[in-house]
Order: structure tokens, then C-alpha cells, then sequence
């Protein structure tokens, strides 16, 4: 988590080599053909009539993060599957995002898939996108604010309905005290995700604010706050790599704090499985960046909308605990969950 964002330069176009998809085997990048090539008479480029589409996905993630490393997989299995040329860019801050959106805009993409972590920088490059008619859909972050920035689908979570399922959780757990860990301020997801908590537990909730790009940070932020405050019993963290860490502090603190998180990787499924990790809140990354890229190639194709462009499509939220956790172990193995 400590290496540097990515630049605006940093659009790469996955086409000509093999990624390893544990999904049906071996799947072949976006740029390699498709189930539907020209043999089959079926191609599609010839369903819209300029060559093979072209479609980006821009995200807010910082280089390396699991949990995105797992939306970028979803797009790319998707990808082969259409026959498309996927590009893939990402920018923690919010203008560089918008800066990528454009260059998307320019590279005269097809389609786009964006995320809307912050969404007042968006509404500008999506006018700018959707007056070049170029159609975007929305993905993971902003379901409250895709339909007023004039997004054409949205997939991803409730982030408040998931919030106040974990504050519900908690209340079935007889926890007193919670804390929960915001590791990026401004983000419109992650505050939602800890007002929900708050509005439906019936115990005391606190928020903390740390620097998720310093996992070491992260850590030590944590850690103080434990000792501060032997009270808390419960952490909440908003992502696997943070909720690992967090399980660090605890013993570090020699709290007798428990950890729950959202999302899930294949370490916190591990964790999930050992108790070191309470629970887990599963969003679906993988379904997400998948979803999002199949939604434009079938809008571009067959003029499809996903939700009819009134009601997001939900992949979220699910809780993954010790009791059901092994469903979920082997397609976490796979690197897809």
C-alpha cells in the first residue's frame, strides 16, 4: 500500500498475452478474440459496424490494491469473453481520475466504466463523454449519485444498507463498543459504510481516520486508539488488507477487540477461517469489474440496460463467516473472490 498512485499515463491496453482466470480454466486477455469470432458469424464488430470495441475502466484504486486487482480480473474475463480491447487505469486522486477519464475520451473508446468515489469530480469528463456519445456506466462507488451524474447502469453495493447489516450484526454478537476505521477521507462509500453501522447498532460507535495508503500507518493509528480506549470491543475495517492489520493492532494492544470488515481477498478468507477475523461483508469485486464491462458491450450490441437505467444492479452485500466461509474458499484460492 505504500507505493505511488498511478500516473495519468498509466492507461494500459491488455490485449496479446494469456491471464490465468480460474473461472472455466484458461481465458485469453481482451485483446485476444473473443467466443464469438468472425468464423461463427457472430463477430462483433460487424454487430456495430467499427471494428473491435474499445471500452476503459477507470477506477479510484491505488497501485496493487487486492481488492481492485480483483474488479480488474472480473473486466478482463469479461473482455475475452466479448472479443474487446480493454483499458485499464487508476488514480487515488480525485482530478487525476477525471484526467484519465478524458484521455479515455480521446482515445475515442467505446464505452467507459468509471467508479464514483468522488462524484462531484466526475459529472464534468461523464458530460464530456456522453456528448462525444460515448456511454459510461458506473461501478462499486457512488450508487447514490450515478443516476444524477447521468450514468447509464450502475453496479455494485448498498454501502448504507450494507452498514447498517453489519450495525445489525453486531447488535446479534452483544458488542458494546465499535470502532470504525475510515482509510480515506471523502470517499463517499466509505462514510457510508460507517453511518450505516452507526444508524442501526445500538452500541457506541466511533470513527477513526487513517491513511490507507500507509499500511503501516494504518496499523499504529489503530493500535493507539485501542489503548486510548480499552472499551472497544469491536473494529470495524473497510477493506481486507486494513482488517488484516488490524488483527496485528489488536494483539499489539492486547485489546480483546474483535475484527469484522467489508470485502474479501484470499488472506482474509484464511483469517475468516482461523477466527482471527470475525466476519467478512462480501461485495463481489470480481462479479463488479466483470458486470460493468459485459453491461457496455451488451448496451453497444444489442442496446441492453442493465436495471432498465432506473435501479442499480446489486452484488452486495453478503456476509462470509466461519460457518459458511469454505463455499467461498475456493474461488478465493482461484483468485476470483
Amino acid at each position: 500500500m505504500t507505493t505511488p498512485p498511478a500516473s495519468h499515463a498509466s492507461f494500459r491496453l491488455i490485449r496479446g498475452a494469456a491471464l490465468t482466470v480460474a473461472v472455466a480454466g484458461s481465458l485469453l486477455l481482451s485483446g485476444c478474440s473473443g467466443t464469438g469470432g468472425s468464423d461463427s458469424g457472430t463477430d462483433t464488430a460487424g454487430a456495430v459496424g467499427k471494428g473491435r470495441l474499445k471500452i476503459a475502466l477507470v477506477t479510484h484504486a491505488s497501485k496493487g490494491d487486492a481488492f481492485w486487482l480483483l474488479v480488474q480480473k472480473g473486466a478482463e474475463a469479461a473482455a475475452a469473453k466479448d472479443g474487446v480491447e480493454l483499458m485499464y487505469a487508476s488514480d487515488p486522486d480525485a482530478k487525476g481520475q477525471a484526467e484519465l477519464v478524458r484521455d479515455a475520451i480521446r482515445d475515442g473508446v467505446d464505452g467507459i466504466a468509471l467508479t464514483l468515489a468522488k462524484p462531484d469530480a466526475m459529472k464534468a469528463p461523464i458530460a464530456q463523454a456522453k456528448a462525444s456519445d460515448i456511454p459510461v456506466v458506473g461501478l462499486n462507488s457512488g450508487i447514490d449519485s450515478w443516476q444524477s451524474d447521468g450514468i447509464l447502469e450502475f453496479f455494485g453495493q448498498d454501502e448504507s444498507v450494507a452498514g447498517r447489516a453489519i450495525g445489525e450484526k453486531l447488535d446479534s454478537l452483544k458488542a458494546k463498543h465499535a470502532l470504525c476505521v475510515i482509510h480515506e477521507r471523502g470517499n463517499v462509500a466509505l462514510e457510508a459504510r460507517c453511518a450505516g453501522v452507526k444508524k442501526t447498532f445500538t452500541g457506541e460507535t466511533d470513527n477513526l481516520y487513517v491513511d490507507g495508503t500507509d499500511m503501516d500507518a494504518v496499523s499504529a493509528g489503530v493500535t493507539d486508539r485501542l489503548k486510548q480506549d480499552p472499551s472497544i470491543d469491536e473494529v470495524v475495517m473497510l477493506g481486507a488488507d486494513f482488517a488484516l492489520a488490524a488483527v496485528k493492532s489488536v494483539k499489539a494492544a492486547d485489546s480483546r477487540a474483535k475484527v469484522a470488515t467489508f470485502d474479501l481477498n484470499q488472506d482474509l478468507v484464511k483469517a475468516v477461517q482461523s477466527g482471527a477475523v470475525q466476519f467478512a461483508v462480501d461485495q463481489q469485486p470480481y462479479l463488479q469489474g466483470y458486470l460493468a464491462v459485459d453491461s457496455l458491450w451488451l448496451y453497444k450490441t444489442n442496446g441492453n440496460i442493465s436495471g432498465g437505467g432506473v435501479a442499480p444492479v446489486l452484488t452486495g452485500p453478503a456476509f462470509v463467516t466461519k460457518t459458511n466461509v469454505g463455499a467461498v474458499a475456493e474461488f478465493a484460492a482461484n483468485g476470483t473472490r
